[in-house]
């Protein structure tokens, strides 16, 4: 039996995120996510509803540590402590390094990485005091292999994985686990606007022979989050239909 508990799942409304989302709130939590565009997040809320899903919708800039502080507060308050945090929000900025300008570096830093330290800072403190503890990082593929023109997102999502590593270590007796999953390429929204033979050409490099499906995401998520996982910590699981097998 899964004991309900308050989750955050930050960028839940993107494809990813929203699998997420429906994958915790049918194993019997409280789900909440944040947003910046209110018109956006509303219609979201709006279809998870029609679909029976109940989420908790707040403002929150993950990029700006204060915002992320009031955002974790608000969900506590409306729905308890966060027990399990996703940090799954992300944008990208794709040039070449020479072209790369000091905006295009600094916003996927701060969106990606920054981010992580941002609103997980404020839940680990409750969750050291509570004795249990999910913090899982949604990092990439391309942050293990690297990718042509994604030097700042590549990076952000290398970093990610060290934060987990770190944080596990520090974490691990306060019965709180913190892991990563980098995805291969997913077929989002976002990646299904990618024209057609620039897909066929990603998809001709994945054994599987297929885009992964974001439910697929979730359910690696999800694997993360029960007590019987509780020995696991500081892992990444690649999940990326072999498109890269790494250690």
């Amino acid at each position: 039996m899964v004991t309900a508990r308050t989750a955050l799942v930050t960028g839940g409304t993107g494809g990813i995120g929203s699998a997420i989302v429906e994958r915790l709130l049918a194993e019997g939590h409280r789900v909440a996510t944040n947003y910046r565009n209110e018109a956006k997040a509303q219609a979201w809320q709006a279809k998870m509803k029609e679909a029976g899903h109940d989420v908790l919708v707040v403002p929150g800039d993950v990029s700006d540590p204060e915002d992320s502080q009031r955002m974790v507060e608000q969900v506590s308050a409306e729905l308890g402590p966060v027990e399990i945090l996703v940090n799954n929000a992300g944008i990208t900025q794709d040039t070449t390094f020479h072209k790369m300008s000091p905006e295009q570096w600094q916003s996927v830093i701060n969106t990606n990485l920054g981010s992580v330290y941002n609103v997980t800072r404020p839940v680990i403190g409750p969750m050291r005091e509570a004795g249990w503890g999910r913090v899982v990082q949604i990092s990439s593929v391309n942050g293990q292999k690297g990718q042509y023109g994604q030097a700042n997102y590549a990076a952000a999502k290398a970093g990610m994985h060290g934060f987990t590593i770190s944080l596990a270590q520090e974490s691990a007796k306060f019965g709180i686990t913190v892991n990563t999953v980098s995805p291969g390429y997913v077929g989002t929204e976002m990646v299904m606007a990618v024209p057609e033979e620039v897909r066929a050409k990603i998809t001709a490099q994945i054994p599987v022979g297929r885009l992964g499906y974001p439910a697929e995401i979730a359910y690696a998520v999800s694997f993360f989050l029960p007590d019987e996982a509780g020995w696991v910590t500081g892992a990444n699981l690649a999940i990326n239909g072999g498109h890269y097998m790494g250690w």
